[in-house]
């Protein structure tokens, strides 16, 4: 489950923290004399990232512009074509859910009361690992929720900042460059004028078009690294003649059965099920096959949970789940005013659950590194801010990675020894974690992005894990767990 990007201990690193103002009425607009805008910051793109940059950069700037190529909703929930992975599964952990909280305070209270769902997984959840099946041990907590209404509530309260303008329908072609030619200072726009600003952020997405607008500045194009286990998607909502027994499930594949799916609740009182398989195995998009494929799954609980629903949409696709990082933060030289985050500079194969998490965690990174530092130095930052903010992938792809590299069809460098040795340490965590309470905890802290991976890694815990050596590390599961209602 995805979504569409520092991990720490939460609490360990928020010292600075400052309360968050409604903010004032934005000042009047002065450029500079090199073509900048003192006062004012664009953030391209209105998704999870960009609107939590938004809200980021407004403790620092007078004049907050978020820019967004679609047409925006003002009356509610909607789909838009920009996100277009919105109608599958989603879900923010709970390290998200923090960051969330304390840039918008209130947002989580606000969304469970639109119908989002707020979880302790995996004990809530009906799931099967790729070991066995989860018993209720600890986990984290996960907000499940419609992609179109998260992006709208959060939307919504970021609105509320009167420093904060976001605008729909405003397509960017490309960057403006400042006299000196080593920085950026706003932005052309199809059909309007130029945009000035002191800094712009890039938070476009998979579809960003920051190579081409580097290039035609004349910097190089940054090293790519890829990798891509050809994972596809395909989702339906349903109405349920019953509730499931449980909050929802999640039965997951693994390379011998490299077929999954999940079923979570959205608001509504509806049901969305989320099938997803690799390379030959890609879940189909038409009926009768929708249905059948659950049939296929390494537990029935899925099948049997929706095939007396009542389709509500018609099941779509989704094949754009490669794991990508474009690594701008090695490039030799970096225009001063221009930063580039979220999925626009690494993206991660959405079956992880963890691109919506880690735009939270890097929009805290960001707030982290701009604490104390005047709108105007932040121009000249901007290369090292790349560095702090993208650093915030770090461990959601490193999960991502390792677990698409068990496949062996998955494009990309291959797993070198240190990648072996701990997918086969993984492993023994995930079959313990089944049913170990403290290992458990300490695998969804990291997870959930919430806890260092140094975690699974003490002592205490190596020895815990090499104590139940002998639990095999994918078994033939039953049909349902044993606790099941």
């Amino acid at each position: 489950m995805d979504d569409t990007p520092d991990n720490h201990p939460a609490g360990s690193d928020d010292a600075h923290e400052r309360p968050r103002a409604e903010g004032h009425a934005p000042g009047p607009h002065h450029p500079d004399e090199d073509g900048g805008d003192e006062d004012h910051a664009v953030v391209l793109g209105a998704g999870l990232a960009g609107l939590l940059t938004a809200r980021v950069l407004a403790e620092h700037f007078p004049r907050v512009t978020v820019l967004d190529r679609d047409e925006l909703p003002e009356t509610g929930p909607a789909f838009r074509p920009g996100v277009p992975q919105s109608r599958h599964a989603h879900i923010l952990w709970s390290r998200g859910i923090e960051v969330m909280e304390r840039l918008l305070p209130g947002t989580t209270a606000e969304l469970t009361g639109a119908g989002a769902a707020l979880l302790e997984s995996p004990r809530d959840l009906l799931w099967l690992s790729p070991a066995d099946w989860f018993q209720p041990v600890p986990g984290a907590r996960v907000l499940i929720a419609g992609r179109e209404l998260l992006d709208w509530m959060v939307c919504r309260a970021v609105r509320r900042d009167r420093r904060i303008e976001v605008l729909g329908g405003r397509f960017v072609t490309g960057l403006v460059a400042g006299p000196d030619g080593r920085s950026v200072t706003g932005v052309t726009l199809r059909d309007r004028p130029p945009l000035a600003a002191r800094l712009v952020v890039d938070a476009t997405g998979r579809t960003s078009r920051a190579p081409a607008w580097l290039a035609a500045l004349g910097y190089p194009a940054p090293e790519v690294t890829r990798y891509d286990s050809h994972l596809g998607y395909s989702s339906r909502v349903y109405a349920l003649p019953a509730a499931p027994g449980t909050a929802g499930s999640r039965l997951q594949g693994r390379t011998d059965s490299p077929r999954g799916g999940v079923l979570v609740p959205l608001e509504d009182g509806r049901w969305l099920a989320t099938l997803v398989g690799n390379g030959e195995h890609a879940p189909p998009t038409k009926d009768p096959e929708f249905l059948e494929f659950t049939r296929t799954l390494r537990s029935p609980a899925l099948y049997e949970a929706i095939r007396d629903g009542e389709p509500l949409t018609e099941p779509t696709g989704f094949r754009a789940t490669a794991n990508e990082w474009r690594h701008y933060e090695r490039m030799d030289r970096w225009p001063d005013g221009l930063l580039v985050v979220g999925d626009a500079a690494c993206r991660f194969n959405p079956v992880y659950g963890h691109g919506m998490t880690v735009a939270a965690t890097a929009a805290h990174a960001l707030d982290q590194a701009l604490a104390g530092l005047p709108a105007r130095r932040i121009p000249a930052e901007c290369r090292a801010l790349q560095r702090r903010t993208v650093a915030a992938a770090d461990v959601a792809w490193q999960i991502a990675t390792s677990e698409d590299l068990r496949y062996p069809w998955t494009e990309g460098p291959p797993p070198d020894r240190a990648t072996r040795i701990l997918q086969r340490y993984m492993s023994r965590v995930m079959a313990g974690a089944n049913t170990d309470p403290a290992l458990s905890s300490a695998f969804f802290g990291v997870l959930s992005l919430s806890t260092p991976p140094a975690a699974l890694l003490t002592p205490g815990t190596v020895l815990r894990v090499l104590s139940k050596w002998r639990l095999p590390t994918a078994p033939d599961a039953p049909p349902y767990p044993a606790h099941t209602p």
